[in-house]
């Protein structure tokens, strides 16, 4: 049973002699001395009357105190200088003093200075292998443990604990088993705390199965085990299962807390539960956690991610207290709706209630500006990130990026991506989208190769964007080449989208032949949209007769969609066959409910929009 020592505050350190000291004192240890001098609660009224309890600052006490803040705060200068006053006062082989060095320069991240202490250690106890295994990184950690092994030195369940943390942290599943077997064998796999970072680490790796065997084999489970269980089935959407475990937990007679309720939630985004999530809504109204701000920003999360942004308002204006994670769920749902006047609105309210958005906040409302193409909100938000320092957040800079191709000014795209420092694949990618949404297929095959100059590899997204913008411009021979190349360079199984794109490519480019040998390959998925592309590249080079196949599996996979029927009724209207025209439409009547005419808004502002003269060519990037 560990117990913590009470320690004197410093203020209260009558000093025997004058200690040197400079004229200017680092930033560190002003910060470390305003910490120390804060008044400590724990001590009695007896210590504040009598100066002589208080601690000497050349004793062990206060080194102790002194360390600990350091390796809280990650004050790395004000800890060696700690080192260097112990090892003049004598007091550097002192077993607590050396474990609590140790502590600040592993918080610290000074992994070399911590080894060559921990190799200097005359006496290592426990709490001093367990320092080096919990805060260093996996490999390390297990190295530790190994030369602990070989030494014959105990372990308890900290240890498992924190290597099945860090294995987990990396989704290291075969270590991880390796030491689930290191449990099972010694009997840890009983003990509460080891069997809920083992349930976490299967959880995090998707093996939900294994995660519930370890959970099964556990006879005293703590709050904190349950609740493990059941993020772990919310986290992979199993939702039954998820609350099969509640149920479970309420039969025992466990009464889940805010990170219960808060994983259930979870579990009820799902399309098709949103009425367990409303029942959950009055467990917690009856249980009282609606005054929770965890437990109601994930209500309003709930809410949002079913489409009933009526409800989730209700629930967000209802709450008691609000952070910037309530602020920022109900902005993104709006966002995603297209619903720029009440992301605004909600953004003018957050400031005023003085809470300051962070980079979600302003990265949601830029995509927000984006789908509804209003430029006058994207300036307004625009100049907002640059004032607030936004900017420098990839969020933030590969969102201006996106939103401003969609505009079609690609002169801001490109400018925000220049502003990057360091630009990551999105950056890229959004840079390559920008270029060939605008039908600039050779600028975003100059990006393209420029990205991996850099050594950024690419991924499905990367190549699925370069192919589109290889089929816009009829680069068949490039769209080939970056279609070999994703599958035998960077060994990506191209999925529907890939094989859309390449069916599209090979259409337009009147290849008709090579797109159906395409379609009917054992590796391509005949997809609504693949025979969408097909259907639309046989009409403009009129072969009726691929054409009429590809319809009748567009008709067979989607019976109730309206587009599908007009784009079959479009491609005999093209050939005067009128009476074919009049059958569909009849056809669609009959399969399809009444569809609402389509409306649009353009917002034309000179200062926003883009001429061809003023784009800026990818070339011109310096990399």
């Amino acid at each position: 049973m560990h117990t913590k020592c009470r320690t004197p505050l410093i203020s209260t350190v009558h000093f025997k002699r004058q200690l040197s000291s400079s004229s200017s004192l680092s930033p560190e240890t002003t910060q470390l001395r305003a910490l120390s001098l804060k008044p400590n609660p724990s001590l009695s009224s007896s210590t504040l009357r009598n100066p002589a309890s208080a601690l000497h600052p050349d004793t062990a006490g206060f080194y102790s105190h002194a360390l600990k803040i350091s390796a809280k705060m990650g004050l790395l200068n004000v800890g060696k200088q700690l080192h260097s006053r112990l090892i003049k006062q004598g007091l550097n082989n002192v077993l607590p003093l050396q474990t609590q060095m140790l502590n600040t320069y592993v918080k610290c991240k000074q992994f070399s200075d911590a080894e060559k202490l921990f190799d200097q250690m005359r006496v290592r106890n426990l709490v001093a292998w367990n320092t080096m295994i919990c805060k260093s990184n996996l490999h390390m950690g297990f190295s530790y443990f190994k030369k602990m092994l070989i030494n014959n030195v105990g372990f308890d369940h900290i240890t498992l604990n924190s290597l099945l943390r860090a294995s987990s942290e990396v989704f290291d599943v075969v270590l991880g088993r390796e030491l689930h077997c290191f449990t099972v064998k010694l009997g840890f796999l009983y003990d509460s705390f080891v069997s809920g970072a083992l349930v976490n680490l299967y959880g995090k790796c998707g093996l939900v199965e294994e995660a519930r065997w370890v959970f099964d084999q556990v006879s005293c489970r703590d709050l904190v085990l349950w609740n493990v269980m059941v993020s772990c089935y919310a986290s992979d959407s199993l939702t039954q299962e998820t609350f099969e475990v509640f149920d479970l937990m309420k039969k025992e007679g466990v009464k889940g807390d805010d990170y219960t309720f808060c994983s259930l939630l979870k579990s009820c985004c799902s399309w098709g539960f949103y009425e367990l999530g409303r029942q959950i809504h009055d467990l917690i109204i009856k249980l009282a956690f609606d005054l929770d701000v965890h437990v109601m920003s994930a209500l309003v999360d709930m809410y949002v991610k079913n489409g009933n942004l009526y409800d989730a308002r209700n629930v967000f204006d209802g709450m008691t207290a609000r952070n910037v994670v309530s602020w920022n769920t109900l902005i993104v749902g709006y966002a995603q709706h297209g619903d720029v006047e009440k992301v605004m609105e909600l953004l003018r309210e957050m400031r005023l209630q003085n809470f300051c958005p962070d980079e979600l906040t302003v990265s949601s409302i830029i995509q927000s500006c984006g789908d509804s193409s209003t430029s006058a909100e994207l300036l307004q938000v625009h100049t907002y990130a640059v004032k607030n320092g936004f900017e420098s957040f990839l969020s933030v800079a590969n969102a201006l990026i996106h939103v401003y191709s969609k505009c079609g000014n690609i002169d801001g795209a490109l400018q925000c991506f220049v502003s990057i420092s360091e630009p990551d694949l999105v950056s890229w990618t959004s840079l390559i989208g920008a270029y060939s949404f605008l039908g600039l297929s050779k600028e975003s095959i100059i990006v393209f190769e420029k990205m991996l100059a850099t050594g950024v590899n690419p991924d499905q997204i990367a190549f699925l964007t370069i192919l589109s913008a290889c089929s816009r411009g009829g680069l068949v021979n490039e769209g080939l080449h970056y279609f070999n190349m994703m599958m035998s360079d960077y060994r990506i199984i191209p999925d529907s989208e890939h094989y859309t794109c390449l069916v599209d490519l090979l259409g337009r480019a009147g290849l008709l032949e090579e797109a159906f040998n395409v379609l009917t390959s054992q590796s391509a998925e005949c997809t609504p949209d693949t025979l969408g592309a097909f259907i639309g590249a046989c009409n403009i080079h009129g072969n009726m007769i691929l054409a009429k196949w590809a319809a009748e599996k567009l008709v067979a996979l989607e019976p109730n969609k309206p587009v599908n029927y007009t784009l079959i009724s479009n491609m005999y209207a093209s050939k005067g066959r009128w009476l074919d025209v009049a059958s569909v439409r009849k056809i669609m009547t009959d399969h399809c409910n009444y569809k609402i005419p389509g409306c649009s808004r353009v917002e034309v502002a000179a200062d926003v929009m883009c001429s061809p003269q003023m784009i800026i060519s990818p070339e011109t990037l310096d990399i």
